[in-house]
């Protein structure tokens, strides 16, 4: 029988409910001990919900020998210092996107990881489905030819109740808007498919649509890692919400 990964979530944001249901998935192989907030109600909602043990003792959490990894659903200006924790109480920590609110603040947890000499990993999987790593294996390949062009599309829409939410859309608990947010996950495979290597122009703002601090839109004309043309817009303002779309123009074929 395969030994269980004794698992502890902490955070119960909006991410904690895909992340408990792939745990469901995984009961084979891993063994949720806890799941914990420091609210009390959100931890009681939840439970109505999934099966796992519930606590609002972070501290319990982490002294626990038996809690070998920490998922961690905090919002992000929390990412720093609860990975920090986790990882110095000797547990591997896979932390929602995005990595932190800056750059900095980001380095110190990758470093924290390393001096802890524990697994550290962010949730950012859209790279791993079969249709991107097909994709990737092409433009290793060669099977596009020399990329040409690339275009990037993120039509998303949220309601301004999505907004109203304390603290979201703020640079304070957010760090930014919808580049940073939501799509996230569609630039970080666009830029592992063809790179960026540089930020020629960009127009960021917050329009009409939504009361928030951060954006709501951004568009971007960038050069990918080998110096050609692309495309950047991303908007939670594009009523009703369309699908993310990445095109590859290459010498010998296109990709979409």
């Amino acid at each position: 029988m395969t030994r269980k990964l004794g698992i502890a979530v902490i955070g119960l944001g909006p991410a904690a409910l895909p992340h408990s249901r792939s745990l469901i998935d995984l009961g084979e192989r891993v063994d949720v001990r806890y799941v914990a907030s420091r609210s009390q109600e959100r931890l009681d909602a939840y439970q109505r919900q999934f099966p796992f043990p519930g606590t609002t003792d972070i501290d319990a959490v982490l002294a626990d020998e038996s809690v070998e990894a920490v998922i961690v659903l905090t919002p992000p200006a929390s990412h720093r210092d609860v990975g920090t924790r986790c990882l110095a109480s000797g547990k591997h920590v896979l932390v929602e996107k995005p990595l932190e609110l800056t750059g900095a603040r980001g380095e110190e947890l990758v470093a924290a990881a390393r001096r802890a000499g524990k697994t550290f990993g962010v949730v950012l999987q859209h790279r791993f489905r079969p249709a991107s790593r097909r994709l990737k294996a092409a433009l290793d390949g060669g099977e596009l030819g020399r990329v040409e062009a690339a275009l990037l599309q993120v039509p998303w829409w949220r309601p301004q109740s999505y907004y109203d939410e304390p603290g979201r859309g703020t640079m304070a608990r957010d760090g930014g808007g919808v580049l940073l947010t939501q799509a996230i996950h569609s630039f970080d495979l666009f830029r592992s498919l063809v790179g960026v290597s540089k930020v020629v122009a960009a127009q960021v703002r917050t329009t009409s649509l939504h009361r928030m601090e951060t954006e709501d839109y951004v568009g971007a004309l960038l050069e990918t890692g080998n110096g050609t043309p692309a495309t950047l817009v991303t908007t939670t303002a594009a009523h009703p919400g369309h699908p993310e779309r990445i095109e590859i123009v290459g010498s010998k074929g296109h990709a979409a």
